[in-house]
């Protein structure tokens, strides 16, 4: 059959190099590999009881019929009243609050709500991978603003007033970040705030791992900055990272009141709506929110250790140097030293050592590689064994 029978937008798309690498760690282990998986990005442990009871209770009660489109009205006056406290709304108006089907479809939603043929999306890099490819389902173009581990990670609003021109719509932020785990100062997320207000361009601050956090570190909402900050501010948020509940498919986004419309007009005409009774679980989280974030807790200590250890070994291999994360659950060590591309380290480090990692390539950042320490101590041990290894067969 011709590809002509595929549409043109989805001929530019690439499928998500994170899921596949997930996916080819899978299939090898099913073939009987000793695979170490270091490419995952989700939490290791299960959903807290106290959520998932309530997902229960409401499979039992017959919670399983059609909900509005932008979620309950419970969870979306509940998370209203949340970001209002959080200073990211004004007035805990649940109209500027819509439930989707998970963190990614958000992201999804907010870009493609606002952008289109036309316009230009900067993206700072290292990005999450789905960034380029949503921008492009919208038809709009990427753009990319590089800032490597010299920087941080972190791009700085003078380099963003650079790359911007006249058709520049919609500026992503990703803090704490993935790939890198770094983490935006107060000061330089002003910074950019203030540019977007001054220049006129919509900013899209995605925050799914904004209770991540290590060293004490602290996130910052740039929403809360003023009202005016607030009009043009997209916060998209969800329940996966946070509360281990990546197959519930639960995410959250807060716009103005226009955005948020248009938002919940189009998921109405899409996915209708995230799962009923997911939806119950995710309430029983915000309105018991010291319980969730007690567990949260718990799994913070155990990621800590991870990230830890893993940032230990990864620099103590010769021709490897790694930053010290602040948020999420990544490193993102440097790996250009070694004298391969990103796509051929990861590819000969799973052949060669059975090692999963996912290519900085992959991230718009050639030269170093992700890691996810949401694995047991064990995995990280072995596969800091055998990167050593493999590291030290190149030297």
């Amino acid at each position: 059959i011709s590809m002509s029978i595929i549409s043109d937008s989805l001929k530019r798309i690439k499928p998500s190099p994170t899921i596949a690498v997930t996916q080819k760690a899978r299939e090898l282990r099913a073939a009987g590999k000793d695979v170490i998986g270091l490419g995952a990005g989700e939490p290791d442990f299960d959903t807290p009881s106290f959520i998932k009871e309530a997902c229960a209770q409401a499979l039992a009660d017959g919670k399983t019929k059609y909900a509005p489109a932008g979620g309950l009205p419970d969870l979306r006056k509940a998370l209203a009243e949340q970001y209002q406290g959080f200073g990211v709304l004004e007035e805990a108006n649940s109209a500027q609050v819509v439930v989707s089907p998970g963190g990614k479809y958000s992201c999804y939603l907010a870009i493609l709500a606002t952008c289109g043929p036309g316009d230009e999306v900067l993206i700072p890099a290292p990005y999450w991978v789905s960034y380029p490819e949503m921008v492009k389902l919208a038809g709009a173009t990427p753009k990319f603003i590089f800032a490597g581990d010299d920087q941080g990670f972190k791009v700085s609003a003078a380099q963003i007033e650079e790359a911007l021109t006249p058709s520049t719509k919609m500026v992503i932020l990703n803090s704490p970040s993935n790939p890198t785990g770094c983490l935006y100062e107060k000061a330089e997320m002003e910074a950019i705030v203030e540019l977007a207000c001054r220049k006129d361009f919509l900013l899209m601050s995605d925050e799914i791992y904004e209770h991540l956090l290590y060293d004490e570190a602290e996130h910052h909402r740039p929403a809360s900055f003023s009202k005016e900050a607030a009009e043009r501010i997209i916060t998209v948020s969800g329940f996966s990272k946070t509360f281990s509940m990546t197959g519930w498919r639960l995410g959250t986004l807060v716009a103005n009141p226009t955005i948020a419309k248009a938002v919940a007009s189009l998921q109405s005409q899409t996915t209708s709506n995230a799962t009923t009774f997911a939806q119950f679980g995710a309430m029983a989280a915000v309105q018991n929110w010291d319980k969730a974030m007690q567990a949260v807790k718990d799994m913070l200590v155990h990621f800590d250790r991870r990230r830890l250890k893993l940032l230990e070994g990864l620099q103590a291999i010769d021709g490897i140097s790694c930053l010290r994360a602040e948020g999420a659950f990544y490193l993102f060590p440097k790996i250009a030293e070694l004298g391969l591309s990103s796509d051929e380290f990861s590819a000969r480090l799973l052949e060669v050592e059975k090692v999963a990692v996912v290519s900085g390539h992959a991230f718009g950042a050639d030269g170093y590689i992700r890691l996810s320490y949401a694995t047991s101590d064990e995995v990280i041990e072995k596969g800091l064994e055998r990167l050593s290894r493999f590291a030290n067969s190149l030297n």
